[in-house]
């Protein structure tokens, strides 16, 4: 008797990266079924929202490839585990990045789950990462960032642990983004022209401060300068960033006189946003940032102190740092000033290509800006 094809899930988002990830599988000779995650049900209409038109995308690539395809809904799972802590972040002034728990918590948990009822040997999505078994360990995995390291998303998938890295392929790790629109536009893939997702899901093309003033409620304070001048009104600590230059309403404007508007911090006692005009203003910056709640993909840190390169945000290319342990946190101490470290995103660390974890940024020391950056802005 013929032996079973190896089974393979995968999360069909109805773009065109998981697209090609099922082909490529396929192509690989695996048993592939595709699976679309409904993750999102309030207000989800076509205005707001673009899941049914990603669900009949995701069935439509199925249908060409010949694969089996199901549609589940992890909405329950989503509002418990994920945006209930966007909720709270955000209510406590932080800014929490929902992409990173809903990787951990939904796609490589919820749906590695249902994928294991499926009976499948593996599950793979279209994420741009490696995912490769340690040689000397033979069963450690480590995460490793894609071969296009302009479409690399370690970053957003450095919550997983050994379990979850495991049964996982990552199709896309080798191959770069031109070259995936490239197979969809020979294959005539309904996806292959189909613009990136971006932004958060959940949000849509609605105005972040509007869809999060329906949970959490205004409370309208002063926005200060650093000398303690008044420069306008804010409608909620909760609903700014740091960093933040767009929805101030304080200037700033194309093709304007003077330099724009950016957040700089949170005067949580005062009930204030301070704001700074030039993106090289020295409030802007920070050297040292205090991390908690660590997660490390092997199990455990590497020994301490150690050279390392991290990421404060994912479009940041990465910094050089030394991480050091203190009272219950970590510290990273970087070569060069940080651009804007926001409490309630991540700290995300490297030893090369490999991703060895990160936490969340609970802290940061401001640091006077390089001369050459003050006169660059």
């Amino acid at each position: 008797m013929k032996a079973r094809a190896k089974r393979v899930v995968v999360g069909l988002s109805g773009g065109v990266d998981s697209s090609v990830a099922a082909w490529l599988l396929k192509e690989q000779g695996w048993d592939v079924v595709g699976v679309f995650m409904k993750n999102w049900e309030d207000d989800d209409t076509d205005e707001l929202c673009t899941s049914r038109a990603d669900l009949i995308d995701a069935a439509s690539v199925a249908d060409l490839l010949g694969i089996e395809f199901e549609a589940v809904n992890f909405a329950a799972d989503y509002r418990e585990r994920v945006f209930a802590q966007f909720l709270r972040e955000h209510a406590a002034g932080r800014t929490p990045n929902p992409d990173v728990l809903c990787n951990s918590e939904i796609k490589f948990r919820s749906f590695l789950d249902y994928a294991l009822q499926l009976d499948a040997d593996r599950i793979a999505t279209g994420h741009y990462a490696r995912a490769q078994v340690v040689a000397e360990s033979a069963t450690r995995v480590e995460l490793g960032k894609a071969a296009d390291a302009t479409k690399d998303q370690s970053y957003f998938l450095h919550r997983l642990n050994q379990e979850q890295l495991a049964p996982v392929l990552f199709p896309l790790g080798e191959i770069s983004k031109r070259d995936v629109r490239r197979i969809a536009h020979e294959l005539c893939l309904p996806t292959w022209a189909k613009k990136d997702s971006t932004g958060i899901c959940f949000i849509g093309e609605r105005p972040f401060r509007e869809f999060l003033a329906r949970y959490l409620p205004r409370a309208p304070g002063p926005m200060l300068a650093p000398d303690g001048r008044t420069i306008g009104r804010h409608d909620g600590l909760a609903y700014y960033t740091l960093g933040q230059r767009q929805g101030l309403g304080i200037g700033g404007t194309k093709g304007g006189g003077d330099a724009p508007w950016f957040v700089a911090d949170k005067d949580f006692e005062r009930n204030a946003l301070v704001v700074v005009q030039g993106r090289a203003h020295p409030l802007l910056y920070s050297r040292e940032v205090d991390a908690i709640d660590m997660h490390w993909i092997g199990g455990a840190p590497p020994v301490l102190p150690a050279r390392l390169k991290a990421k404060t945000r994912y479009r940041m290319p990465d910094a050089a740092c030394l991480l050091s342990a203190r009272d219950g946190a970590y510290r990273a101490i970087f070569d060069e000033p940080q651009w804007t470290p926001t409490p309630g995103q991540y700290l995300v660390l490297y030893d090369g290509d490999v991703c060895l974890g990160g936490g969340v940024i609970a802290a940061r020391k401001r640091a006077a800006v390089k001369p050459e950056l003050a006169t660059s802005a």
